[in-house]
């Protein structure tokens, strides 16, 4: 396969530069190709832990951005986050003594999809700005009611600290202190889902045609590191988180590879559940994945691999802002510009819509959703993403994507968006 050089990343760049990257079946014996890792060993059965090869590096790699505060910390490969998380929630929860989960109230889909045929309940916690908030986590575990509630109170807290699903709401720095700190007061364990952990985006300035200049990009990656907000990972001192990587959004969604991090003592466990359910990732995507970022990129091309993205994903977030301030009624539809991720979460005012009086906030956000249908676009109604689906809607949301419709395309969807609100209020 060919593969850029960094940091020439353009496909251009590719065929002028990239390198050719070969893989045989017996590289190890014959020391050819690198002569660590072959087609002998990658398509053979492997250990659930994961190769040790791709293990080293990933390993090596946690070590560089987040650095755990205590000595007994490991890695092991996983099937990606989503996998990871099922096998977390079957480690930590037992339906049988009514354990539950607590999140961020709009939380991610597929996350609460696989709590839900385990047994295992989930609550939300209210959000701002910057998503999860510490106070309301607190209030909820301080007054817990297992009679009320039907569950026991929550012992599990899962989070996306960065560019959250959907809301695409970033913890910062002291935001992540102090809802470990509540974490620590009522014991209870975090699972941090970081999936776009290094889609950490340049501030938003305002439109192109904004005064203020937008901040240079990072020049070297000792500052790209450092300008990355720290991890609750990197906070862990008590060994509470397992944090869980992937590199579905920076390098492959279809390698179904990751990793998670955490105490040697929860992984361990972690490895032997591996060992009787998804027994590791494919070894032919672990093989490719480390023939690239370990033989061919090695770290420093790596983290110059997503500090190019961290450019592609501000000029795209720029890009869909700029739609939504021309073409979306802001007496109507806000939003918060998003530091990392890909997602943006428009809030609709439904309480100026005609038939706000008869009408409920779940009918409102369908006839929206239908007229968008009608008009060509996919906005995801934020309806779909309730932890607590019982209960009735915090407001009327939507949230849409900018992560690979071309510029143009963008536009098109944000001013059909916005037609779509402007017919159901009538304007």
């Amino acid at each position: 396969m060919r593969v850029p050089t960094p940091p020439h990343f353009e496909e251009a760049d590719v065929a002028t530069s990239g390198r050719d990257v070969r893989i045989g079946k017996y590289d190890v014996a014959r020391n050819e190709n690198g002569g660590v890792y072959d087609l002998s060993i990658a398509l053979n059965y492997g250990q659930s832990v994961g190769a040790a090869q791709l293990l080293r590096w990933v390993t090596e790699h946690t070590e560089l951005v987040s650095d755990p505060p205590y000595a007994d910390w490991r890695c092991a490969l996983t099937v990606g986050s989503t996998g990871a998380l099922e096998q977390a929630v079957r480690m930590f929860c037992d339906r049988a003594r009514g354990d539950a989960i607590l999140t961020e109230e709009y939380s991610f889909s597929t996350a609460l999809e696989t709590a839900a045929p385990l047994g295992i309940k989930v609550f939300g916690a209210r959000m701002d700005d910057q998503g999860l908030l510490p106070e309301s986590v607190d209030e909820i575990l301080s007054t817990w009611d297992e009679q009320a509630r039907c569950a026991r109170r929550p012992t599990v807290l899962y989070t996306v600290p960065s560019g959250q699903n959907p809301t695409g709401a970033t913890q910062g720095a002291q935001r992540r202190r102090d809802i470990y700190a509540v974490c620590r007061k009522h014991d209870v364990f975090i699972f941090e889902d970081e999936p776009y952990y290094f889609l950490q985006m340049q501030p938003y300035t305002g439109p192109s045609t904004s005064s203020t200049p937008s901040p240079p990009p990072p020049a070297t990656v000792e500052e790209y590191l450092s300008g990355l907000i720290p991890s609750l990972l990197s906070m862990d001192t008590d060994g509470r988180v397992l944090r869980m990587d992937s590199f579905s959004k920076v390098v492959v969604p279809g390698s179904r590879v990751g990793w998670v991090t955490g105490s040697e003592q929860v992984v361990e466990r972690y490895i032997r559940h591996a060992e009787c359910c998804s027994q590791g990732p494919s070894g032919l995507s672990q093989v490719l994945v480390y023939k690239l970022v370990d033989e061919t990129w090695g770290h420093e091309g790596y983290l110059r691999w997503l500090m190019r993205l961290q450019l592609e994903y501000t000029r795209r977030r720029d890009t869909i802002l700029a739609a939504c301030e021309e073409f979306l009624p802001r007496d109507i539809v806000s939003w918060v510009p998003p530091a990392a991720g890909m997602f943006l979460w428009l809030k609709v005012d439904h309480t100026t819509h005609p038939d706000a009086s008869t009408k409920s906030i779940l009918e409102i956000e369908e006839d929206i959703f239908d007229r968008c249908i009608n008009n060509g676009v996919l906005a995801i109604r934020g309806s779909w993403f309730r932890a607590e689906q019982s209960l009735p809607p915090s407001g009327l949301f939507f949230r849409v994507t900018y992560a690979a419709a071309s510029e143009v395309d963008m536009a098109r969807a944000i001013e059909r968006f916005g037609a779509a609100v402007r017919e159901s209020f009538g304007r």
